[in-house]
């Protein structure tokens, strides 16, 4: 009796044993993104991508926060991947001067990123989602302005408002109005992102920041203007990913190189627009879009 509960003990620790090894040889992928429409469906493609074709696991840690918060997530190896913008990756992150050359500023930020904080830039997905400036539709009937420099010329009459990160960066408000020499009208107004275009679409104020690829933009029928002076840097986005995850699963590299150039400004404004307008569920609009390029 004693033979036999001795077997069954045994047996029973080397089942604990294996399942513990499984356990921990199991192979993990952790996606990231920032707290907007655009970052979480990147970040959805991003692990759909993975999910279909590896074997590898995929935990989602979507619409973490703002920028900061992610980049810190991926210092730390909290997070693998997130969707990362060059401009951002240079006056943010970098605490570097504005580029206006697209290739250089990919260059820039790719060789600091590895030097400084052993993460590796991916190739760029295609599209442009550079910072810009919007006004609404009466405004711009009101004064006919095409350019930062005509906003400049009566920015007085006019009330700015913008999400709290874009009075904290160096491409930000300071920047801006000191470039353009631009004096809007009181404070401005400061807010998350989520209420920013509520409010211009209501009425509270009349000029915002705004992404080249934002969905809200043909919702409230706002007017783009020109940055005729070049103030804003390139904003490529593309995925980044820590040099480490790369050395272990270097197949990742080639798997999210089929992503580039496949999202050009137009196609991710429509995404975003299914999202943030229409309320499209960011999983079925990830999973539509790799199907439809055949890379799922």
């Amino acid at each position: 009796m004693k033979r036999r509960l001795k077997t069954i003990a045994a047996i029973l620790a080397i089942a604990l044993a294996m399942v513990s090894f499984a356990g921990c040889g199991e192979d993990k992928i952790v996606i990231g993104s920032k707290d907007f429409g655009e970052n979480i469906v990147l970040g959805e493609m991003f692990a759909q991508l993975i999910e279909k074709n590896t074997d590898l696991k995929v935990t989602r840690k979507l619409n973490m926060g703002g920028t900061f918060v992610c980049f810190e997530a991926i210092k730390k190896g909290d997070i693998d991947i997130y969707p990362e913008y060059t401009g951002t990756g240079l006056t943010a992150q970098l605490k570097m001067d504005v580029v206006g050359d697209p290739d250089e500023a990919y260059r820039i930020v790719s060789e600091e990123f590895d030097k400084q904080y052993e993460i590796t830039w991916l190739k760029p997905l295609g599209f442009n989602n550079t910072y810009t400036l919007a006004v609404t539709n009466e405004v711009y009937e009101q004064y006919g302005i095409e350019t930062y420099s005509d906003l400049a010329k009566i920015s007085d009459n006019l009330v700015f408002g913008a999400e709290h990160e874009f009075f904290d960066r160096q491409d930000g408000y300071d920047g801006l109005v000191a470039f353009y020499d631009m004096t809007f009208k009181g404070d401005p107004k400061k807010m998350n992102t989520a209420l920013k275009y509520q409010a211009i679409g209501n009425g509270d104020m009349d000029v915002t920041d705004a992404f080249a690829t934002d969905g809200p933009i043909k919702q409230y029928n706002l007017k783009v203007l020109e940055d005729d002076k070049g103030f804003f840097p390139p904003y490529y986005a593309a995925p980044i990913v820590r040099n480490e995850t790369l050395e272990k699963y270097p197949e990742l590299s080639e798997l999210f190189d089929r992503l580039s150039g496949l999202l050009d400004d137009a196609t991710m404004t429509e995404l975003n627009y299914l999202i943030d307008v229409e309320g499209k569920d960011v999983e079925v609009v990830a999973r539509d879009f790799l199907t439809e390029q055949g890379l799922i």
